[in-house]
């Protein structure tokens, strides 16, 4: 039942009154370059949250020079690809999600990689079985067209207010000036080491001399800032149809490995003409109702934007504001569980298979399947999936098919303008590092993307939609989400973690929505994720609950997980103020910043 409007308001007014703590704009000219992490931060003039406080900071200063929401965005996301090289970069691709103010309307870009035109069904098969998800990941055979650039042209064309050029230059200072190393950034490459050290250009790059970069040593990558300084004068032509695309087609066909090396890197098949015909795709995004809010997402080729939005949908029949907090989690997973059942069967490229988009998010839909949920009983994974055509009340069809493996990097950023603008856009490599495999003088590392096709059905007998194939875009789970009321914005946010990012979205919407924590608070608060199989994740802070407990005696089984996604988000209050809201820990923590602080709400 939806909340009435009245006490809607008054459980986000009262919610937001217990932010407990105010994070810092960034640093004013002449102060020093490294501006400190701050989780959360509220103010006027407009916020940007990201997991890395350089990046934000470039995003708040083109917001200061007079810049709207899209551009700041690009910025940001050009100096993550400096800080955050590893789960970001021109090499990779992503979702972007747009609210207009000036209109009231939302807008989506798929700036998803595509498999080559020679890819089919096969590309990850050798003799009729699977290749080892290894030998895929660190190849030029999982790379796709890179994406990136063409987002950032496309989302500046349609609504930005600088050019590209410029927007660059915060992350180009930052790469040639470079950046503090954090135990992040050193933990990550030290579990990439391996790897690393078998491609001379990354080695070079990330293992200068053979050795991991030391915490608080200046990471500096020059490569980096003269192809964003290209870029910048060329525009991205010189990758999509110049030298930088020759350099990534060679190194994907060719890939350069160290001599010695004992580790099989099978050539890729981009060509010259894969990169020249790639595209972004407007979409029009998903949009659902909940609680009398309008929740918009990403369509496919992500699943992100249907599956949180038929959880909501299933969601919303039970007042999970008044259910215990052991009542609240099963039943957000128990709609985890059957909203990923239902994504495997039917999310995938809409260029090439017919996605039930509209009935995935149907309500009819939901209340058939949301009637598979008890109070007293759990569900067995692998589920079945409904048929959102002809929905049958607590019903299954066909076979299950269990959840593949899906890649835990990525990176997510938010921002929001002084004039109510809005972008919320998840960007990635795919695995944290990609291929492993840096472009040779360029600076950047590229993806491996097409490991997030299905490499062969998971179950023969029931139909894959995320087989690959010739200019396919693999399905992704990236889930950037903004939630309107009455048009207006309230709150936007995203995270990575390959699948669960589904899970850390829905999560941290009804933990905002329903139990009514302050953002910050909803981001940090213990996670699990289900995604139809035999075991729940649940990260310590719920291991370690008496919350366990209880649900193993429902009949829940669980696994720990160390961490789960990494989640940003901006807020809109009712005084005109922003929110600004990243990891408390997590990924070492996250950069909250605005371009006004005011103090607590």
């Amino acid at each position: 039942m939806s909340l009435p409007a009245a006490r809607k308001l008054s459980v986000l007014a009262a919610a937001a009154a217990l932010v407990s703590s105010v994070g810092a704009a960034a640093p004013l000219p002449g102060a020093p370059a490294a501006p400190v992490k701050e989780p959360v931060a509220v103010g006027y003039g407009g916020a940007v949250a990201s997991v890395d406080a350089d990046a934000s900071a470039a995003g708040i200063e083109v917001l200061r020079d007079g810049g709207n929401a899209v551009d700041a965005a690009v910025a940001t996301a050009a100096a993550l690809g400096v800080t955050e090289p590893y789960s970001a970069g021109i090499g990779g691709g992503g979702y972007f999600v747009y609210y207009d103010a000036r209109s009231r309307t939302v807008h989506t870009v798929d700036g998803r990689e595509t498999a080559p035109r020679s890819a089919d069904a096969g590309l990850f098969l050798e003799n009729g079985k699977p290749i080892p998800f290894e030998e895929a990941q660190t190849s030029g055979l999982g790379v796709g067209a890179p994406a990136t650039p063409a987002t950032w042209d496309t989302v500046l064309d349609s609504w930005g207010s600088r050019e590209l050029g410029q927007l660059l230059e915060p992350a180009e200072r930052l790469a040639k000036d470079g950046f503090t190393v954090d135990a992040t950034f050193r933990s990550q490459t030290q579990a990439n080491q391996a790897r690393f050290a078998d491609f001379p250009a990354t080695a070079e790059l990330f293992l200068p001399g053979g050795r991991l970069p030391e915490v608080g040593s200046v990471f500096k990558n020059p490569d980096l800032a003269r192809t964003y300084r290209k870029i910048a004068d060329k525009g991205t032509r010189v990758l999509y149809r110049g030298e930088i695309g020759r350099d990534v087609v060679r190194t994907v066909r060719t890939p350069p490995v160290a001599a010695g090396a004992a580790r099989t890197v099978r050539p890729g098949h981009l060509t010259a003409r894969d990169l020249r015909s790639y595209d972004t795709i407007r979409r029009a995004p998903t949009r659902i109702s909940y609680r009398g809010l309008d929740v918009y997402g990403m369509a496919p080729s992500s699943s992100g934007g249907t599956s949180v939005g038929q959880a909501l949908n299933m969601l919303e029949r039970t007042e999970l504001s008044e259910a215990s907090p052991a009542g609240h989690l099963h039943r957000f997973i128990e709609a985890s569980r059957i909203a990923f059942a239902d994504r495997g069967r039917w999310v995938g490229d809409p260029a090439f298979e017919s996605v039930p988009t509209r009935g995935l998010l149907s309500q009819r839909f939901a209340d058939a399947r949301s009637c598979l949920i008890k109070d007293d009983a759990v569900l067995t994974s692998p589920l079945a999936p409904g048929d959102p055509g002809t929905p049958v009340a607590c019903g299954t069809t066909g076979q299950a098919a269990p959840t593949p493996r899906d890649a835990e990097s990525t990176t997510h950023l938010t921002v929001a303008d002084k004039w109510g603008n809005v972008v919320a856009y998840t960007l990635t490599i795919e695995s944290t590092g990609g291929s492993g495999i840096t472009v040779p003088g360029r600076g950047f590392l590229l993806n491996n993307e097409l490991t997030d096709f299905s490499f062969a059905p998971a179950n023969p007998a029931v139909h894959d939609p995320n087989l690959p194939g010739p200019g396919k875009r693999p399905r992704s789970s990236m889930s950037p989400t903004i939630v309107l009321d009455d048009g207006r914005p309230v709150l936007a946010l995203g995270s990575p973690g390959g699948a669960t990012i589904i899970t850390t979205v829905l999560q941290t919407l009804t933990g905002r929505l329903d139990r009514g924590l302050p953002l910050v608070e909803a981001i940090a608060a213990p996670r699990a994720s289900q995604r139809n199989q035999t075991t729940t994740e649940l990260e310590p802070g719920l291991w370690n609950s008496p919350l366990r407990g209880e649900l193993e005696r429902l009949g829940h089984a669980f696994r720990q997980n160390a961490e789960i996604g990494a989640a940003t988000g901006v807020e809109r209050l009712r005084d005109g103020r922003w929110v600004a809201a990243a990891e408390k820990v997590r990924r070492g923590g996250g950069s909250a910043m605005v371009v006004r602080p005011s103090g607590t709400p």
